[in-house]
């Protein structure tokens, strides 16, 4: 017997996969308000959070439902960009067939999000994942490229988003000019015991389970163990699942779990 179906579950909710599972906490339905309020608002956003707390999956649960029609999504990852290869790689993602140099590139983009805003009634939302990573020199080009109307008018939203040293490096004094138009700073904290429990079991059902799968010590164990950071929640979970069919368990309990744990962090 597979693990998937002797723990009655239609896949396993604890791996990437095609289906997500959103399970709306505290903590990211707070991120949520305030991603709102920032498309309402327009200019820069940052959201910060320490590894495994679930800041790109609230982005992109958030992004998927927002109305095509009316926001244009792009989607760029920081971590290995030179200013260069961003305007190139922005104005790609813009349909802009990329210039060679730089001041090409910027005004083909302002001239396109103009177009997006003026004619087509469409708002640039503009994602930058893996921000703790980026360069100054695109931090320095980010206010200019998106100043409007000698800088009265904000038309896309800009968020920032990576670990929590993005907050220092906003603070430095050459950024002072892009963190006075931040309008939303948010930080994605660790869940508390019961959600994180509730995390679990919300995945469990979310994966068309009708049967305990763990024992309330095996619960206990998984979160104690991972302090409420979701992604270690995730990987001993799964790796509960697995050690807990290899033993022919049909409920997992902490025994299990601390196992799961030893092989959690030999990886």
């Amino acid at each position: 017997m597979n693990y998937i179906s002797r723990y009655g579950l239609e896949f396993n909710p604890f791996i990437k996969n095609a289906k997500d599972i959103v399970i709306e906490t505290t903590e990211y339905k707070e991120a949520v308000y305030r991603l709102n309020y920032l498309l309402n608002n327009k200019g820069f956003g940052v959201v910060t959070g320490s590894p495994g707390r679930g800041k790109t999956t609230t982005i992109r649960n958030w992004a998927n439902g927002l109305n095509p029609s009316l926001y244009k999504v792009i989607y760029i990852s920081l971590s290995t960009l030179t200013v260069v290869e961003f305007y190139k790689q922005l104005a790609s993602e813009f349909g802009i067939e990329p210039y060679f140099r730089k001041p090409d590139n910027f005004k083909a983009i302002q001239e396109t999000i103009n177009r997006y805003v003026l004619e087509k009634r469409i708002t640039p939302v503009i994602i930058l994942d893996e921000a703790n990573y980026i360069r100054n020199t695109i931090l320095n080009d980010l206010k200019i490229l998106f100043n409007f109307d000698m800088d009265s008018k904000d038309r896309a939203v800009v968020i920032l988003v990576g670990l929590p040293q993005l907050n220092n490096t906003l603070r430095l004094g050459i950024h002072e000019p892009l963190r006075q138009r931040i309008t939303m700073n948010y930080h994605l904290e660790d869940l508390s015991k019961i959600e994180a429990k509730e995390y679990i079991l919300s995945k469990l059902s979310g994966a068309g389970c009708h049967q305990r799968v763990f024992e309330e010590s095996g619960i206990e164990a998984i979160i104690n163990a991972s302090n409420g950071i979701p992604r270690i929640l995730n990987k001993l979970c799964n790796a509960s699942l697995l050690i807990g069919n290899t033993k022919e368990e049909s409920i997992i309990n902490s025994d299990i779990v601390m196992m799961a744990n030893e092989e959690c962090e030999l990886d």
